[in-house]
């Protein structure tokens, strides 16, 4: 369903099964988008006259901005709908919102909902000349933030095949983490260690091919990259830990556990960073965070995904 007949992204529904030339090359690409902070932006023509639909289902600040600002530098139209006033609010199918909005012309969804795979059912049933990008389906994939983690990497470590990384927190209910180890693997990382307690541990990860820990600081000793997630509080129903202040005393990313991972390692978050609970505020604002790169380069990425899914579409004629 993602990929044309050539090969070329049709949509960007998630990262898994898609071929390791493929996530190079919107590395490549999103690399010529990067913008320094503190410089002027320059808008690209590449989406002029093409019509770009934010449909968000589920509240976020960070990715829609991004996408926003993606789709304005590419100098595309622009349609940000109000989930709470639209027909879907009212009663309406999503299939009848998605058919009511193709009829006014648009040629992009970037979808964010709380439903795993609604992307893929959008996606299936839209218009052939639609793109649509996957901006965060429930606990399932969301592979933009994926991709913009694996260029904040490239860009400090170069090669992924040395690599250690650990993914630390709240597996169990993210997406987030879903992505950066389909991301990960096919990039050939040399090793992905998760830790977590074991009520945010999913079952069976480990068939991933990943190595779990339950302690913090055996499963940090000598990693390049520590990836620190959100506790995703609004998809836990039941619950899972004793108190957020034992989850920090555990698992909270601090300057003494820092010290076991790799001198040069670096410090990321897919954001909302939630201080004290995930990640002491002087690893934050450390030196080896790149959480603020991350978000710049979000930007880049998703203007080069969305400039090869709408480019596959004019390159075959729009189908």
């Amino acid at each position: 369903m993602q990929l044309t007949a050539d090969g070329k992204l049709k949509h960007f529904l998630t990262v898994e099964g898609l071929p390791p030339l493929l996530l190079e090359e919107i590395l490549d690409r999103a690399e010529q988008f990067v913008s320094l902070p503190g410089k002027k932006q320059v808008q690209a023509p590449l989406l002029r006259g093409k019509t770009v639909m934010n449909l968000f289902f589920e509240n976020s600040t960070r990715t829609r901005t991004t996408f926003e600002l993606a789709a304005k530098r590419l100098s595309a139209d622009l349609i940000n709908l109000d989930i709470r006033n639209s027909a879907t609010a009212k009663g309406e199918s999503l299939l009848d919102t998605i058919r009511n909005l193709e009829a006014m012309n648009c040629d992009m969804f970037v979808v964010r909902h709380q439903s795993s795979s609604a992307p893929h059912f959008i996606a299936k049933y839209c218009a052939p000349h639609i793109g649509v990008i996957n901006a965060g389906d429930g606990r399932h994939a969301h592979p933009t933030q994926a991709m913009l983690d694996m260029l904040t990497i490239r860009q400090h470590k170069g090669e992924f095949t040395p690599l250690k990384v650990a993914i630390v927190g709240d597996i169990k209910h993210s997406r987030v983490a879903r992505s950066q180890i389909h991301a990960l693997t096919t990039l050939c990382a040399g090793e992905i260690r998760l830790i977590a307690p074991k009520t945010l541990m999913p079952d069976r990860i480990e068939e991933m091919g990943v190595s779990t820990f339950t302690n913090i600081e055996k499963g940090i000793k000598g990693v390049d990259v520590v990836i620190m997630l959100r506790l995703q509080h609004e998809r836990m129903n039941t619950a899972l830990l004793p108190s957020v202040r034992e989850f920090y005393a555990r698992y909270g990313l601090t300057e003494e556990r820092l010290n076991l991972a790799k001198p040069d390692a670096i410090v990321m978050h897919p954001g909302p960073v939630n201080r004290g609970v995930e990640i002491d505020s002087r690893v934050a604002d450390g030196p080896q965070s790149v959480i603020l790169q991350q978000v710049t380069n979000g930007v880049a990425v998703r203007m080069a995904v969305m400039s090869m899914v709408l480019g596959s579409r004019a390159e075959s004629g729009g189908v």
